[in-house]
């Protein structure tokens, strides 16, 4: 108890000064320089602005002395009184807790984002034990997106409430550890058909054989999960048979990528990131829409093509559930990093198990048993969504593409 207590002593006496008021230029530096006089040393710092507003917090070290203390109390007033700031001084011991071992980022998107349901996400987070440490916004348009820092809270714990959370007041929200990976190079792994593009390219080379609603049936119940994969797969490549090969020209021709998909590549690529596509669709057309992209790996099922006319067959092994998974993690161990790097987006059932071998594993716009499996889920149609969940503001986002000559697309709102 002794130890205890000689350690408490040497512990520095501190201040706690907080300022408030109509943000200028030159207030933190005003501050500081009063500080300045006094010898003292910071300890902590924290700023911020809310429409013009600014609220400066210092834990600084006290004086050695009680008159010395005063004086400098006194100077910090007639400082902040200078500044038209209000104050407040609090004395204490020794630096800001160190937060809690268990620590997470918890991202909450919104279109739009109610306060009902913002209330509702901070209140899971308080009932679990969680402290919300600080709050950052990552995007107002198209969507508002904030970044709340957590302690104190299991990550494990938070993603299994929150999602519940998430479904009850129809926002999306991301739980992932604080920790190093999250500032590090990943791999962004990604389905294809209704991820990266919009519609699916079985369907739309079946409509040169006029048997698109015979295959969209079969996709449907296939992304749900009803059939088996390679099974459903054969069944509807069957359909194409007599499809004359320069029919894919005209189906890569009309692909439409998904709202942001070229910014969150251009931009994460920007920063080191790696992108592979991995598709139980086909390589005539994947292996296309990587160049295009830019992006590093391109993984998907192959038809068969004789005498410039599909045979109605695909050559080779399927690209199907396990396969997708399988490429995710030697695509992982080819760039060398752990599949605790990487993200993984997908919509149907055949992405199930490709999204749980993933560090952060995204259902994106995905069907219904989709969304319940997964630990994350993003049900607004902007691919650049993404990005927020990896603490990229949009403002961010819009400055490189600025000093690149390029400007951000803005997708209409829902």
């Amino acid at each position: 108890m002794t130890e205890e207590f000689d350690a408490l002593e040497r512990r520095p006496d501190t201040l706690l000064i907080t300022l408030a008021g109509n943000d200028r230029p030159g207030l933190t530096s005003a501050t500081l320089a009063t500080l300045a006089l006094a010898g003292v040393d910071v300890v902590d710092l924290e700023q911020i602005v809310l429409r013009a507003r600014l609220v400066l917090g210092l834990l600084v070290t006290a004086p050695a002395d009680a008159a010395s203390t005063d004086a400098l109390k006194h100077a910090i007033e007639e400082t902040a009184h200078a500044l038209d700031m209000t104050v407040e001084i609090e004395e204490g011991v020794g630096d800001t807790p160190r937060e809690p071992s268990d620590r997470a980022r918890v991202t909450v998107l919104g279109l739009p984002l109610k306060a009902a349901a913002l209330a509702s996400v901070t209140r899971t987070i308080a009932s679990a034990g969680g402290n919300i440490d600080r709050i950052i916004r990552l995007a107002r348009y198209p969507v508002t997106a904030f970044d709340l820092h957590v302690s104190g809270a299991s990550p494990e714990e938070l993603r299994v409430t929150l999602s519940a959370e998430a479904a009850a007041q129809g926002v999306d929200i991301a739980v992932q550890p604080a920790n190093l990976v999250r500032r590090g190079m990943r791999l962004i792994v990604m389905d294809v058909d209704s991820t990266l593009i919009d519609g699916e390219v079985i369907e739309m080379i079946a409509a040169h054989a006029g048997y698109e609603k015979e295959v969209a049936s079969v996709t449907e119940a296939a992304m749900r999960g009803e059939l088996d994969f390679e099974e459903s797969l054969r069944a509807r490549v069957k359909y194409l048979k007599g499809v004359p090969a320069t029919a894919l020209d005209e189906v890569y021709a009309g692909l439409q990528l998904n709202p942001g998909a070229r910014t969150m590549v251009r931009t994460l690529r920007r920063l080191g990131y790696r992108f592979a596509i991995v598709s139980g669709g086909f390589s005539q057309i994947t292996d296309r829409l990587a160049a295009d992209l830019g992006i590093h790996y391109a993984r998907a099922n192959e038809l068969e093509i004789v005498d410039g006319v599909l045979t109605g067959e695909v050559v080779g092994e399927v690209v199907d559930r396990a396969g997708k998974a399988r490429a995710l993690r030697e695509f992982a161990a080819e760039i060398g990093i752990p599949e605790a790097a990487t993200v993984a987006i997908g919509d149907g059932a055949n992405d199930l198990d490709m999204l749980a071998a993933a560090g952060l594993g995204i259902a994106y716009n995905a069907k219904p048993a989709v969304r319940s499996a997964a630990g994350t889920a993003i049900n607004v149609p902007y691919l650049d969504t993404i990005m927020y969940l990896l603490g990229i503001s949009r403002e961010e986002i819009e400055a490189a593409d600025a000093e690149a000559g390029i400007v951000t697309p803005a997708p209409p709102l829902l």
